[in-house]
């Protein structure tokens, strides 16, 4: 393999890599849990967008930032050392993505496409169109605007794989620095980006109208990786023995990134800036409980290497069915297992979701 993100996706599987299957679900469902999705109204265009990375034009100005990013692991982590926020935009050929990351010496060094970019410091995109854990968008890049683009199949730990040859035809970049790329002898503010995903790339997997509807929703984070630096001799040095930082907008409680249920929302309007809600998912209660049921059965499958027939043989909370209309249940399948919980809509309908062994969750 020439291309060194597909080496590396290569060695991953082969030797385990970073991100192997493992025990300890119902550990991992602990510290997830307490964690809501951040929400953010995305609004439309009203004028043309360049993609300089400058974010100057007046429909950026009127966008809201997001929170701050936090620590990946959330508020009982330290605070980030820099900040970083994000905006977002539409319009009817484009989903924008503006970010500012304040960085006190701006450095990168991969210049070839699809490399792995989180070797640098990077900015990192994930889309989840339908909200289903499945078939999600991952896109890289770093202060070069070299890019990193991805479709995940399904996440890691249920087995990925990640398409790496995936592509995204029509894909706008840019970056802006304030101050000095890859120079140690002065100090920077930072470095800014905008990214134009062209809606039809994003249709292909979306499994939902593309561009979006009124009040239409998306499953969406970002992440910042940086790595702690020296200067040495007048060059760059990673500091040896120290791990990246990962800061995040939608935090999921634990180091690992592809945990789409505890991605962020983003809503979209045509409405005026200050004219639309955010909605929270009413479905989040059933969401909730069956995500503690597919981590419930995965820690019971790694030790009775067989999938429970019954919630009764697994441990789950005693508030499980809180905001269901009834108590969930789970059957086994010839591929593993569904389990299957009701909750009552705002507007009285009785909704039906379901999740598998391999984390899709889907309503009925």
């Amino acid at each position: 393999m020439n291309n060194p993100a597909a080496v590396w996706l290569a060695s991953l599987w082969l030797v385990g890599g970073t991100l192997p299957l493992h025990a300890g679900f119902l550990d991992d469902w602990a510290r997830m849990k307490p964690f809501v999705p951040q929400g953010y109204v995305c609004h439309h265009a009203t004028g043309a967008i360049k993609i300089d990375g400058r974010l100057d034009e007046p429909d950026w100005q009127r966008a809201p930032w997001t929170a701050d990013f936090q620590d990946i692991e959330g508020p009982a982590k330290p605070r980030p050392r820099f900040r970083t926020r994000a905006k977002m935009l539409w319009d009817d050929h484009y989903f924008y993505v503006a970010a500012e990351l304040e960085e006190p010496h701006v450095w990168a060094t991969l210049t070839q496409h699809d490399s792995v970019i989180f070797r640098d410091n990077d900015f990192e995109i994930f889309m989840d169109p339908n909200g289903d854990s499945h078939e999600y968008y991952e896109f890289e890049m770093n202060a070069l605007n070299t890019g990193w683009d991805l479709l995940l199949k399904k996440p890691y730990k249920d087995g990925g794989p990640a398409l790496n040859e995936w592509e995204i035809p029509g894909l706008k970049t840019a970056v802006h620095i304030e101050g000095t790329l890859n120079n140690p002898a002065d100090k920077d503010q930072g470095w800014s980006l905008e990214i134009a995903f062209p809606w039809p790339a994003l249709a292909t997997y979306a499994h939902r109208r593309t561009p979006p509807g009124e009040g239409d929703q998306w499953r969406v984070d970002f992440s910042r990786v940086e790595w702690q630096i020296n200067i040495v001799n007048g060059r760059y040095e990673k500091v040896a023995g120290t791990r990246e930082d990962n800061w995040i907008w939608s935090p999921p409680g634990i180091v690992d990134m592809h945990r789409p249920e505890k991605w962020g929302y983003v809503q979209f309007t045509r409405k005026a800036v200050g004219a639309a809600r955010f909605v929270p998912d009413p479905a989040m209660p059933v969401r909730n409980a069956l995500q503690e049921i597919y981590y419930a059965q995965r820690e019971y499958q790694a030790n009775h290497h067989r999938w429970a027939a019954s919630l009764g043989e697994l441990t789950l909370s005693a508030d499980l069915a809180h905001g269901l209309v009834k108590a969930p249940m789970t059957k086994l399948t010839a591929g593993g297992f569904v389990a299957t919980a009701e909750i009552k809509l705002p507007d009285g309908h009785i909704q039906r979701w379901h999740i598998r062994q391999d984390a899709r969750v889907w309503p009925e």
